[in-house]
């Protein structure tokens, strides 16, 4: 059941209001003062304010912004006394709507509707965010981990291009998602490109993309991931498997932060952080003639290198538990225990495949085992080369 604050300084009014939504099922609370609202909303939480603007003491304008410093409840200002110029400064400073007295059954109810509709949705866009946060936190105390860490604090706050290098599975789009979440464009998109995933006759489509009959399958215009990244970051993660012809035009971009779509003529500023990932030796690949010299010191200004899991086993019975609690919320089940003797059985695997290879051992035994996963069970079920 909803919960709605009326404040009001007639009592007339309130007793109005308060009938309105408590026959609509709402529960209700009700002050006469602006003060009394900010410390009820300190005490309790409310899905809904309905605020007067003319108030004695504190205004409805002061008491809105005090509420806004508080809280991201939605507020509905209602004054007998408003203008065009009441309203305007009411949502200016955060107010939800402005509504006339008398008001409009009608009216009232579906603009509490909507705006109970917002609160809903920020409160589960908090929910997700919260959730993606956890989903792709860094985990680890290994001195390793913790160099790796301490770079990403220093160098997110800037613009600088970083190469992320490491073995697969290593976690190098969490280094990614860190710098970004981390940035001052934390607000702006995070855009995630898979250079080996995508056909190299659809990666500069994919990447600036294209104009209306650019080519047989371009039947309409289409934005690249470069314009969808503006003001965001975009990470072109196994940058190695790129094609040399898209590779100069990445380059291009990053020397003018312009793009052109395919087919195209238009040249369209950008304003893109650029992060890319390989598990590839690109110096490598330079002398094989498989990636551009300049591009590789565009995209390297500063070079962050994962460690492999071999190389910080320390950090083992952390990500166990991390990834035993994920696993077992999502099969809807109690997390089983791993015995000590189970957990240094796992820190003597060579992990070729690093993270993901563990956390895939995790599910088997969590999906395989009981209550408890011993030594045995991690020999018999886990070990990767049995």
């Amino acid at each position: 059941m909803s919960k709605i604050l009326i404040i009001d300084d007639q009592a007339p009014i309130r007793r109005v209001l308060r009938d309105i939504l408590e026959n609509e099922s709402y529960q209700v609370e009700d002050v006469d003062s602006g003060m009394e609202a900010l410390r009820v909303i300190k005490e309790q939480e409310f899905d809904a304010v309905f605020c007067d603007i003319k108030m004695d003491g504190m205004d409805g304008i002061e008491t809105l912004e005090a509420i806004r410093q508080e809280s991201d409840t939605p507020v509905i200002m209602i004054s007998g006394h408003g203008t065009i110029d009441t309203a305007v400064e009411a949502i200016k400073k955060g107010a939800f709507d402005f509504i006339q007295k008398p008001p409009d059954l009608n009216r009232l109810l579906i603009t509490l509707r909507n705006a109970l509709d917002k609160k809903n949705l920020t409160t589960e866009n908090k929910v997700l965010k919260k959730a993606v946060r956890i989903q792709h936190q860094m985990i680890g105390l290994s001195q390793p981990m913790l160099d790796v860490k301490d770079m990403i604090e220093k160098v997110a706050p800037t613009n600088a291009r970083v190469l992320i290098t490491g073995e697969n599975g290593t976690g190098k789009e969490l280094v990614a998602r860190q710098l970004h979440e981390l940035s001052t464009r934390s607000s702006g998109a995070f855009i995630e490109v898979n250079c080996a995933a995508i056909p190299s006759e659809l990666i500069e489509s994919q990447l600036f993309g294209h104009e209306k009959g650019s080519f047989t399958s371009a039947i309409k215009q289409k934005k690249g991931d470069f314009e969808l990244a503006d003001g965001g970051t975009l990470f072109l993660d196994e940058i190695g498997d790129m094609s040399l012809s898209a590779q100069a035009k990445v380059l291009r971009a990053l020397q003018e932060n312009k793009i052109v779509r395919v087919g195209g003529e238009k040249e369209i500023p950008v304003n893109v952080r650029i992060l890319a990932a390989t598990n590839k030796d690109l110096r490598s690949e330079i002398e094989k003639g498989n990636f551009r010299e300049d591009l590789y010191h565009r995209l390297s200004v500063i070079v962050i290198q994962v460690p492999p899991l071999r190389e910080r086993k320390d950090d083992i019975p952390l990500l166990v538990n991390s990834f035993l609690e994920a696993i077992a919320l999502d099969m809807g089940k109690t997390a089983p225990e791993f015995q000590p003797e189970a957990i240094e059985e796992l820190k003597r695997f060579q992990w070729t495949g690093n993270i993901r290879e563990l956390r895939n051992i995790v599910e088997r035994l969590v999906i395989l085992c009981g209550s408890e996963i011993t030594k045995e069970d991690v020999v018999r079920f886990g070990n990767p080369l049995n």
